[in-house]
């Protein structure tokens, strides 16, 4: 498996930079820094898109969201919505850093998205950010078509961190009469808090995200290791992914978190969900939140806009 040139001049100039590693920082650092670095790699917000940020009740309180939908669709008309929770090992990332990825996700794919500025870690630990995609996601399907979403059309949907509490979120919509999902959406999520796979050790550092800061983020999130093989941390743990929506799993090749997407993808396959894995060979963790250094950003997020347009619109109608 090749690096993509274009990945290896991301790694040389995160070396030429010689940023403090994010396990080094505190976490108000952290995110300071990493919402500094996210202008440049994910470029301005596209034409045509409306969006309008508001809050929620959430579990302690006023919960922030952000609504974005295609500027050419009337305000009422129901479209079929996707429920977004960024990345950013529940740690840092926030409504503003994954912006773009979610207007052009509404735009490529005629769709509404909403974005969950769930709490952080450690100021919250788990389950907070669980609970509050679940009540992002509770919102939606019954609050739907007073934002002019369609609440029989739903997604879910997150990168990384948020694909962890997106692949979580379906689990529990399945088990607790939640909406009925069409799509999750889960891009080279956390699946395993417990295991440690071969791509860990095969890229433990170097290539972006280490294992030291994997480390780091779950000593902030899920601190009480007890906790970490719960489905809500691991959802690869979980007693059965029997159930679940229709899945597109995608996975970097230089990416610490590949096999266990990689393995969630083949788990949700053997119990009969229709699961698609795709793997960006030459690309890095985190890759499609940086569409103006990365063309295969680019390429993804089409790539994800296509299966979303697919089953919440074509398949819906």
């Amino acid at each position: 498996m090749a690096l993509d040139p274009e990945s290896q001049r991301l790694i040389d100039l995160m070396a030429a930079a010689d940023r403090p590693a994010w396990n080094t920082l505190t976490p108000k650092a952290a995110r300071e820094l990493y919402l500094s670095l996210r202008a440049g790699a994910q470029g301005p917000l596209p034409a045509g898109v409306k969006v309008v940020d508001r809050t929620i009740p959430g579990p302690a309180g006023e919960l922030p969201v952000r609504l974005y939908r295609p500027a050419s669709q009337a305000a009422d008309t129901g479209l079929a919505g996707l429920v977004y929770a960024h990345g950013g090992g529940w740690v840092f990332g926030n409504l503003d850093s994954h912006d773009v990825l979610c207007a052009q996700l509404a735009l490529e794919a005629g769709i509404a998205v909403v974005a969950i500025d769930y709490r952080l870690a450690p100021e919250a630990r788990f389950p907070a950010a669980f609970d509050d995609v679940v009540a992002g996601l509770k919102w939606v399907a019954a609050n739907g078509p007073s934002v002019g979403i369609d609440p029989t059309r739903l997604a879910i949907g997150g990168d990384s961190a948020g694909g962890n509490l997106a692949a979580a979120v379906a689990i529990w919509a399945r088990d607790n009469g939640g909406p009925r999902l069409r799509l999750q959406l889960l891009a080279y999520p956390v699946t395993d808090a417990v295991a440690r796979t071969e791509s860990y050790r095969r890229y433990e550092d170097g290539y972006g995200l280490n294992a030291a800061t994997m480390e780091w983020f779950f000593d902030h999130y899920a601190p009480d290791k007890a906790t970490r093989g719960d489905w809500r941390v691991s959802p690869l743990r979980a007693a059965s992914l029997d159930g679940l929506p229709p899945a597109l799993v995608i996975t970097a090749g230089y990416d610490p978190l590949r096999d266990e997407g990689r393995a969630y993808a083949y788990r949700l396959q053997q119990e009969g969900t229709l699961a698609d894995l795709v793997e960006f060979g030459g690309m890095l963790h985190g890759f499609l939140s940086s569409p103006m250094l990365l063309h295969a950003a680019r390429r993804g997020t089409s790539l994800a806009a296509a299966a979303l347009r697919e089953a919440l619109v074509q398949r819906a109608q």
